[in-house]
């Protein structure tokens, strides 16, 4: 991922921070094609030379930042705790829940996952590839300190991000956010069964 444009003068760091999260969810609803300058500008308020202040690099470095807000919040709230809770176990319950928080129980479609379908992935590869290792990687460390064997920990984990996105898609496209539900509470008895 590209590093993202220095700060302009008279433009906090913590301004530009809030705008993050409301371009997510402008790329959520549009995806990156789709969210154009005008929908950008009609959901965070602000005109297109404010825009530019805070993203002189434009759309592209407005998705660089979702990008790694995401990344940031998951490392905390999901690939650390499943690297470092000394309980895996925990460590992988804490996943689920956070997960659950997270997509709204399935309410709410994974920014990545969308970038990952479009044409978009291409432009976001690596940003979207460490994404989904770094979840696979720390879920199958936190799984084999569980006590799974190495070749069934390595495949559950690839089962469980799997299942999770695929049951993002699935809650969206049949208008029902308990499939996601359903299938975070199959997972987690997949997981915690050692």
């Amino acid at each position: 991922m590209a590093a993202a444009s220095p700060m302009p003068a008279g433009k906090t760091a913590a301004e530009r921070a809030a705008l993050v999260p409301v371009l997510a969810e402008v790329f959520r609803a549009h995806g990156y094609e789709g969210a154009s300058l005008a929908r950008i500008t009609e959901g965070t308020g602000l005109g297109k030379g404010s825009l530019y202040h805070y993203f002189p690099a434009g759309k592209e470095e407005m998705a660089q930042a979702v990008l790694a807000h995401i990344d940031r919040w998951f490392e905390h709230n999901v690939f650390a705790p499943l690297r470092d809770e000394h309980d895996a176990a925990a460590g992988v319950a804490r996943m689920f829940d956070e997960c659950a928080n997270y997509f709204l129980s399935g309410r709410k479609v994974c920014i990545v996952g969308v970038f990952a379908l479009s044409s978009t992935r291409d432009r976001f590869a690596l940003a979207v590839k460490n994404y989904f290792t770094a979840w696979a990687g720390a879920l199958h460390g936190a799984l084999l300190r569980a006590g799974h064997a190495e070749l069934p920990a390595a495949e559950l984990a690839e089962d469980i991000v799997g299942a999770i996105q695929g049951a993002l898609v699935l809650a969206r496209a049949v208008d029902d956010p308990q499939v996601f539900t359903r299938t975070l509470d199959r997972l987690r008895a997949r997981a915690l069964r050692s």
